[in-house]
C-alpha cells in the first residue's frame, strides 16, 4: 500500500505513516530492546542484513539460467523476493520496473513491496495536526518528511533513511527543531500467490541526532510486519503490525509500543488512485502514555509513471489521539 505518515515517532516510519502524544502524525521506527542497550539494535540490524544477503545470494545463483557447455559464469536474474510460497509456480514478485512507482506514502502502512536493485525512491510532504485537550491546546508542523529509498544488491532489499523537522505550538509556547534520524532496510520475503499474501520485514530504529525539543536521546529500535494483497484490478488491501521502543513524555522511561494498521487501496483511473484506512497506537508498560486510535484516506495523482503526488486527512477516534491531521506530498523515482 502507500504511505509514510508521521504519526508515531516509529513510518513506521514509518511514514508509517513510531509516538507521542503531542506528535502523533510523525512516524518514527523504534522496538522492545532497552534504551541501555542500542547496540544490540545495529547487531540485530546486522545480523538481519548478512543473512538475507547471503541466502539472497544463494538463491539468486541458483535460479540462475544455468550453464552452458565450457561457459565460466552465469547470468542470474534478479530475485524479486528472498523466498517464494511455491516454487513450482512462476510467481517471482518483487518491484516491476515497467510499472508505476509503488510508495510507502500517504497512508501509515507501508508497501509490502521493495523498489528494486539499482533504483532510488524520494518520498516528500508535509502534515498539519490540531488537537484540543481540557485547556490544552496544540498545533503541529511536520515537514519535508523526506524518506530516501534505496534498492541494493537483488530486487528484494532495500535500504531507507528519513528525515524530518517539526514545529510544535502549545498553548502559544513554540518549539522547532530536527527530529532523530530515521534508520532501516525492507526486505521483500514472499510474493502474493492466490490468497498467501505479499510480505516483507523491516528492521528499523531511530537515532539520537534530532534537536533538544524532539530528540529521544538514544537510540530506539524496532520491527514492522508488511503484508497485501491485490484483490483485482482496482482493489488492493494490506496491513502492517509492529513493535517499537518509544520514551513516555511525562517519565522519560522506555516502553513498548505496538501499531497495527489496515488499508484498502481503489484504482480510480489510470492516473487516480484513492485509500481509505485505520491504524492504532497502544503502548505497553507505558506509565502516561495511552492508546490512540485514527482514520484516514486520501487521493494519489500519477504525473508519470515515477512521480505521485498525493493529499490525505485523518480523524482521531478518541480522546488520546489528536483531532485531526491533514497533508499532502510527492514521491519520485530514479532508474
Amino acid at each position: 500500500m502507500n504511505q509514510k505518515a508521521r504519526h508515531t515517532r516509529l513510518k513506521n516510519l514509518a511514514e508509517p505513516p513510531p509516538t507521542r502524544k503531542r506528535q502523533p502524525v510523525r512516524l518514527e521506527t523504534t522496538s522492545l530492546m532497552p534504551s541501555n542497550s542500542p547496540y544490540r539494535s545495529f547487531l540485530l540490524c546486522g545480523l538481519l542484513w548478512f543473512g538475507a544477503t547471503t541466502f539472497g545470494a544463494r538463491s539468486s545463483s541458483a535460479q540462475g539460467d544455468g550453464y552452458d557447455e565450457g561457459q565460466v559464469a552465469c547470468d542470474c536474474e534478479p530475485q524479486g523476493t528472498l523466498f517464494r510460497w511455491s516454487y513450482a509456480t512462476d510467481t517471482t514478485g518483487g518491484p516491476d520496473l515497467n510499472e508505476p512507482l509503488v510508495t510507502d506514502r500517504p497512508d501509515f502502512t507501508e508497501a509490502s513491496v521493495t523498489v528494486g536493485r539499482g533504483v532510488a525512491q524520494l518520498e516528500m510532504g508535509y502534515t498539519y495536526t490540531f488537537d484540543e485537550a481540557d485547556v490544552d491546546q496544540t498545533i503541529s508542523h511536520s515537514y519535508p518528511e523526506a524518506l530516501l529509498r534505496l534498492g541494493v544488491l537483488d530486487d528484494w532489499l532495500e535500504l531507507r533513511a528519513a528525515w524530518n523537522y517539526g514545529h510544535e505550538i502549545l498553548n502559544g509556547f513554540e518549539s522547532a527543531g530536527a527530529e532523530d534520524l530515521y534508520l532501516g532496510m525492507k526486505i521483500g520475503l514472499t510474493p502474493q500467490e492466490g490468497f498467501l499474501p505479499e510480505m516483507a520485514i523491516m528492521p528499523q530504529m531511530t537515532v539520537p541526532t534530532g534537536g533538544n525539543a524532539f530528540t529521544a536521546d538514544r537510540a530506539l529500535p524496532g520491527v514492522n510486519w508488511l503484508y497485501g494483497w491485490e484483490l483485482n484490478d482496482w482493489i488492493e488491501t494490506g496491513g502492517s503490525t509492529q513493535f517499537n521502543s518509544e520514551i513516555d513524555e511525562e517519565t522519560d522511561n522506555v516502553y513498548t509500543q505496538w501499531a497495527q494498521s489496515w488499508t484498502v487501496g481503489y484504482s480510480l483511473t489510470d492516473r487516480w488512485g484513492a485509500y481509505t484506512e485505520w491504524f492504532g497506537l497502544f503502548p505497553h508498560s507505558a506509565d502516561t502514555e495511552r492508546a490512540q486510535n485514527y482514520f484516514n484516506g486520501g487521493f494519489t495523482y500519477l504525473i508519470n509513471c515515477d512521480i505521485q503526488w498525493d493529499i490525505r486527512a485523518g480523524l482521531g477516534l478518541n480522546e488520546s489521539a489528536d483531532d485531526y491531521f491533514v497533508g499532502s506530498g510527492i514521491s519520485i523515482r530514479f532508474r
